[in-house]
């Protein structure tokens, strides 16, 4: 059994990007009223989606082995997106900074930053039963 496998990979990248949302969501309610501040966003699914691509649908079919791994990218690489958020509404003094969206959407990352520590201790427990199980 491969304890570094794709789960275990996703779910460590999965973990560090909601960590990293969760500070940019800190900063954007931080700066809720510094005149001109833009909210900021992280958007690390797709490349997650891409890094994982269960099914090779995302992955740039090569023939020869001379070839360059242009394909999904793998873990390696994996680098989220930081934007500025341009469907945020602009108040007089140009913040875009919606404090209750960004509630919101603090708790809703979490809930899931929760969700992957779950299933990540899932994973764990059922390595360490097969390690400690008589064949």
């Amino acid at each position: 059994m491969n304890i570094n496998d794709k789960t275990m990979k996703a779910l460590a990248a999965s973990l560090n990007f909601r960590q990293m949302r969760q500070e940019v969501i800190s900063s954007n309610i931080a700066n809720a009223d510094t005149p001109g501040y833009k909210a900021k966003r992280v958007d690390f699914e797709a490349a997650l989606a891409r890094a994982l691509d269960v099914d090779g649908e995302m992955q740039m079919n090569t023939a020869d082995p001379e070839h360059f791994d242009v394909g999904n990218g793998g873990f390696n690489n994996l680098e989220p997106e930081i934007y500025e958020d341009s469907n945020g509404v602009v108040s007089e003094d140009g913040n875009t900074v919606d404090r209750e969206q960004e509630m919101a959407k603090m708790v809703e990352n979490k809930i899931l930053y929760d969700a992957a520590v779950q299933l990540l201790n899932k994973k764990l427990g059922m390595l360490k039963y097969a390690v400690q199980s008589d064949r």
